[in-house]
């Protein structure tokens, strides 16, 4: 089986799968500050999660397009070596390497490429997940968060607030003077203003 066939059969699981290694990462962001993320999600927030994820930066989308191209190389690599008996012994299909064929060999190779990407993709989501959870949760205990944000409520009072995160329903931030956590309906907030904008306060 060719690469590009097993590729089409496993589509539709592979979204499935990215989607739910975009709710562990929430799910485990938001646990560092006690927030059940689940409760005030809706199924959009959930299938939009993994793509925001990954094209949240310039700098993690390229890492991810670079690690596709290279799958991808290493993939036509092993395409065009199918027959050797190097490539074979590697695999190690436990049979006499003369009765290994090449379709053998790309069907197992083309598993592989596919395990290592979605292995990837698990450290990817689990490492930005806690990592970015658990130094949210110190800078909230330490009292040292920047409040970049001024929001503006119903009423027309104004905050300085730290966003934690945000989808399409709620808002999850602290307030400038307090450690606690709050969410507001994104209906209770009239707007949000970035204050301390890394990309133009250069």
């Amino acid at each position: 089986m060719k690469f590009s066939e097993t590729l089409q059969k496993i589509l539709p699981f592979g979204y499935l799968f990215l989607v739910i290694l975009g709710i562990l990462k929430e799910s485990i962001y938001y646990y560092q500050v006690g927030i059940n993320i689940l409760k005030y999600s809706n199924i959009m927030d959930i299938l939009i999660s993994p793509i925001a994820d990954l094209t949240s930066t310039p700098l993690i989308l390229s890492v991810f397009i670079v690690y596709l191209i290279i799958l991808y190389i290493i993939n036509l690599l092993i395409t065009k070596n199918s027959n050797k008996d190097w490539l074979k012994k590697r695999i190690n299909l436990k049979k006499p390497i003369s009765e290994i064929t090449e379709e053998e060999v790309k069907t197992f190779c083309s598993k592989l490429i596919i395990g290592i990407f979605a292995v990837g993709l698990l450290s990817f989501f689990l490492g930005i997940g806690l990592g970015s959870g658990v130094k949210v949760a110190k800078k909230i205990s330490k009292n040292t968060l920047n409040y970049d944000y001024k929001m503006t409520f119903g009423d027309d009072e104004i905050r300085d607030i730290f966003l934690i995160g945000s989808n399409s329903s709620y808002y999850f931030y602290v307030e400038k003077g307090s450690r606690n956590v709050k969410i507001s309906p994104v209906l209770a907030i009239k707007s949000i203003e970035i204050i301390k904008n890394k990309r133009l306060n250069k």
